[in-house]
């Protein structure tokens, strides 16, 4: 078999130097300037405000009338955007990122782009190619940014799928799929030589319409994959909601049987794995079983989620159960458990199974790195962390210097687009910004240790 049961990094054990535990304390801020502290600090507790969070796209439009276009947007620029967005511009972006660089971090692109599932209906099959275009047009950046030969191979962008199909008929495929006995008709094999002939594909569970959006969707998605390997780009394909995401995980699927076959040297396609829903690890567990049985390599991007009011109000409006964890420490106990599987998979299988540790939580951070040195992983191998640009510096400085590889996550593009994707993630994840207290604090004290002349 081409996943072999030999543990690739652990034969020679922890390295007998010891290992250095991680130190989040915010000393990595000295590599930062006064400014972008100052703004951070600013930017992170003005988010951690909820009616800000809550009435942000109506505070925007208010702004826009009583400041007018111009200075609405100076001072956006100057704080939200300037904290949270690399730029417009192709120039923007590449300085965004060698900033990055020059702090041991890598860049994570993402098209700022999507259709919201409670959303007006979008306009048709031109605004999901106008969509696609978008995609290659991220792809094409992504590989052109500056790069350090240890870079090759391990350049990764974002994906949304919903940006490329329908929430719509990915509500209908998720009817059908839940239903017991479901036809092979529907399988990822099927799905993905109709994908790679363009042959099209009939559904019986969907109407003519819907086919002939479900083939465009495939030949979208197929196109961006082709496009990405070959100026080797690593696709990490994002979750959403749960009513939707066996859809997109079916989808993934067959993008995973073309792209993720040691022949193409995959993962090209990665999927995501949300620890608050009650049945990840069990999702996870399946998955890597079943990308073993069938040779392909598995990829990973493990998250805590970020719809967690929304999918139990929709859960209680519709008289279902609940499908998330009941508390915060549940969901940290499935994270827990989840990571574990993962490394221990990425122990023994090596470069057939990739793994991006996504979280902001600290003690997730520390476990994860234990556990690469216990098990022999290699800080250039095939796990890597992810932060959103703008949040978590004190973590994400401190792994960027001590040598793991860190990736920010990094949404680009004009105010009118960006603005109110960041007003949509900052209502998702709420939780998250509420919580960067401790982040708020390391920030205010590094800030008065420069103003007394104490700092370095």
């Amino acid at each position: 078999m081409l996943w072999t049961r030999r543990v690739l990094y652990s034969q020679a054990g922890p390295s007998s130097g010891g290992r250095q535990p991680l130190n989040f304390d915010g000393e990595a801020f000295h590599l930062k300037g006064t400014g972008e502290l100052a703004r951070a600090l600013l930017v992170l507790r003005l988010c951690a405000w909820p009616p800000l969070v809550t009435h942000g796209l109506a505070l925007q439009a208010w702004s826009q009338r009583l400041l007018g276009l111009r200075l609405s947007g100076a001072l956006l620029r100057a704080s939200v955007y300037g904290q949270f967005v690399a730029g417009e511009t192709q120039e923007e972006v590449e300085g965004c990122v060698q900033r990055l660089q020059a702090l041991g971090l890598r860049p994570l692109l993402a098209v700022p782009t999507e259709e919201e599932p409670d959303s007006a209906a979008q306009t048709g099959e031109a605004w999901y190619e106008g969509n696609l275009d978008a995609m290659l047009r991220c792809v094409d950046l992504s590989r052109g940014l500056p790069e350090s030969p240890d870079l090759a191979g391990k350049t990764l962008m974002q994906l949304k799928v919903t940006a490329l199909a329908s929430t719509r008929l990915c509500k209908d495929l998720t009817s059908w799929i839940m239903k017991p006995g479901v036809s092979s008709e529907l399988s990822p094999e099927r799905l993905a030589e109709a994908m790679d002939s363009g042959q099209n594909l009939q559904v019986s569970c969907l109407n003519t319409e819907q086919n002939q959006h479900l083939q465009a969707s495939l030949s979208r998605l197929n196109r961006v994959a082709q496009y990405a390997q070959a100026r080797q780009v690593r696709l990490l394909v994002d979750a959403e909601y749960t009513f939707i995401n066996p859809a997109l995980s079916l989808l993934v699927a067959a993008l995973a049987v073309r792209w993720n076959s040691p022949r193409e040297g995959g993962p090209w396609v990665w999927n995501t794995y949300q620890a608050y829903l009650k049945d990840t690890h069990e999702r996870l567990r399946r998955d890597a079983e079943g990308a073993h049985r069938a040779g392909l390599a598995f990829g990973v991007k493990l998250v805590r989620g970020a719809y967690l009011e929304k999918e139990r109000k929709v859960s209680q409006l519709q008289g279902t159960e609940d499908p998330t964890q009941p508390d915060y420490e549940a969901t940290s106990q499935s994270y827990s458990r989840c990571l574990e599987l993962m490394l221990s998979l990425v122990s023994h299988h090596g470069p057939m199974c990739h793994l991006m540790v996504a979280s902001h939580n600290e003690e997730s951070v520390r476990q994860a790195t234990k556990r690469m040195w216990e098990l022999g992983i290699p800080l250039d191998g095939p796990v890597c962390f992810g932060q959103l640009l703008g949040m978590c510096d004190h973590v994400s400085l401190a792994l960027g210097q001590a040598g793991y590889m860190v990736y920010k996550s990094i949404p680009y593009g004009c105010l009118k687009e960006v603005i109110p994707y960041l007003i949509r993630r900052a209502q998702e994840n709420r939780s998250v910004l509420q919580g960067a207290r401790r982040e708020q604090a390391l920030l205010s004290r590094e800030l008065w240790q420069r103003l007394l002349g104490r700092a370095e």
